[in-house]
């Protein structure tokens, strides 16, 4: 459970993963806006991909949460 509350590797997650392909718009930017549209169309490998490039945004804000809530 270490890993997932190591801020500097979510961030590297994030950064690679989370918005991997860059061009000509991060992945997860164009699933979110598809889904916002009503998603028509999307299969379950589509909902699978928004689960894999969403996840580690979703690690950072959680530790982000985490952070705020403890102090």
């Amino acid at each position: 459970m270490k890993i997932l509350n190591d801020w500097k590797l979510v961030t590297i997650a994030c950064l690679t993963l989370g918005l991997a392909p860059f061009f000509p718009e991060p992945h997860i930017v164009g699933k979110i806006k598809w889904i916002v549209g009503g998603a028509v169309g999307m299969q379950p490998m589509d909902w699978f991909d928004v689960l894999l490039h969403g996840f580690p945004w979703i690690l950072l804000l959680r530790i982000v949460v985490i952070k705020i809530f403890t102090k």
